[in-house]
C-alpha cells in the first residue's frame, strides 16, 4: 500500500516549504524525529526520494516537487470538502460570491439583481470582498461558491467564463514628463520603475510590469522584457499603488473600469498601444454541480453580454 494520509501530507508541505525540519516541527507543533521519521516512511512507500538531505541543507527531489505540488491540492480540497459539507448543512445555505475590490469591472449589482430574479427557490448570495488573492483562495478552500476574478491567475480545478475584455491603461504622476501626450507605446515606459504586487508569482510580476508577452501591435513584439523596467514598491491594493504613483515613486497600469473608479488631480491615465488587456471572469470549482452557481454564472453571462466589451461565448456548466 502506498496511499498517503492528509496528515502526512500536511507533515511533507511544512517541510518542503520550509527546508528545514526543525522550523517545520515547529510549525506543525511536534517533535522532529517524529517529523522526520514520517516523511522516511513516505519515501519508503512511494519507493522515491523526496527530499535531499545534507549537513548543510535540506532540498527537493523532482519526485518531491510533484508530490507538493499535488499535495496542496489535494490538501485544499480535502479542506474544501468539509467546509462545504458544514455550509451544505446549515439550514439556509447562501451563495458565497469572492470579489475583491474593483475585480468586477462594474458588473456585479447587475448580477446580483439578475440571478435574485431567476427564482425564489434559490438561496439569497452574500458578497465577500477581499484582498489580492483573496477570492481565488477562498474559491479553493471552500468558503466561497463562486467568484469574479481578474487574469492572470491558476486556474487549475476550476471552470471559467470570460465575461469581458477591457483595455488597462498607464498610470503616471500629473507631472510625469509623458503626462501630456495623449496616447503611450509600451517602449515609452522604458525603464519606469513599475510596483511589485505582494506575493506575485513571475508570470503574475510580468503582466502587471506590462512584459507578458503581449506586446503585439507595438512594433516592438518580442523585444520587451522585464528588464527593461526598475523594481518599484510592493504594494497590497489600488490604494497603495496609486498613492506610490502620485508620489512619484512608480509607473503603474490598471483595467480602464479602475481608473474610472478612481480619479485624482494628481494622477493621469494613458491608453498603451501594445498593452495586454485586463479580462474579468467568473469562476467555479469544476467539481460543482449547484444549480444556485448555474444560476449565477448564466445571470453574469447575461448582464455581460450588453457590456461593450463583452466576450462571447458562454461556456457549459
Amino acid at each position: 500500500m502506498n496511499e498517503l494520509e492528509v496528515r502526512e501530507l500536511r507533515y511533507f508541505i511544512a517541510v518542503a516549504e520550509e527546508l528545514n525540519f526543525s522550523r517545520a516541527a515547529g510549525r506543525l507543533g511536534m517533535a522532529q524525529p517524529p517529523l522526520s521519521k514520517a516523511i522516511a516512511q513516505m519515501e519508503s512507500r512511494l519507493g522515491v526520494r523526496l527530499l535531499e538531505r545534507t549537513t548543510r541543507q535540506v532540498r527537493l527531489t523532482n519526485a518531491g516537487q510533484v508530490l507538493l505540488d499535488q499535495a496542496r491540492i489535494a490538501v485544499d480540497a480535502v479542506h474544501a470538502a468539509a467546509r462545504r459539507a458544514r455550509r451544505a448543512g446549515q439550514p439556509t445555505p447562501p451563495l458565497v460570491v469572492a470579489v475583491k475590490p474593483a475585480g468586477d469591472a462594474g458588473l456585479l449589482r447587475e448580477i446580483l439583481a439578475a440571478y435574485r430574479g431567476t427564482g425564489s427557490h434559490l438561496p439569497p448570495p452574500e458578497v465577500v470582498v477581499g484582498g489580492s488573492g483573496e477570492p481565488i483562495a477562498m474559491l479553493r478552500d471552500g468558503r466561497a461558491d463562486v467568484a469574479l476574478l481578474r487574469s492572470p491567475f491558476d486556474g487549475q480545478g476550476l471552470d471559467c467564463q470570460t465575461l469581458v475584455v477591457e483595455p488597462r491603461l498607464a498610470v503616471l504622476p500629473a507631472g510625469h514628463r509623458l503626462a501630456g501626450r495623449r496616447r503611450l507605446r509600451l517602449s515609452d515606459l522604458k525603464g519606469e520603475p513599475i510596483p511589485r504586487w505582494q506575493g506575485a508569482a513571475p508570470r503574475d510580476t510580468a503582466y502587471y510590469t506590462g512584459y507578458d508577452g503581449a506586446e503585439a501591435g507595438d512594433g516592438h513584439a518580442g523585444s520587451a522584457s522585464a528588464d527593461n523596467t526598475h523594481e518599484g514598491p510592493i504594494v497590497a491594493g489600488v490604494e497603495q499603488l496609486l498613492e506610490v504613483v502620485a508620489l512619484g515613486q512608480a509607473v503603474a497600469f490598471l483595467a480602464r473600469s479602475t481608473t474610472e473608479r478612481h480619479q485624482r488631480p494628481d494622477i493621469v491615465y494613458r491608453p498603451v498601444i501594445g498593452l495586454s488587456p485586463s479580462e474579468v471572469m467568473v469562476a467555479w470549482p469544476e467539481t460543482s454541480r449547484s444549480a444556485a452557481v448555474a444560476a449565477f454564472v448564466q445571470a453574469a453571462h447575461d448582464v455581460a453580454a450588453h457590456h461593450p466589451d463583452h466576450m462571447t461565448g458562454l461556456a457549459a456548466y
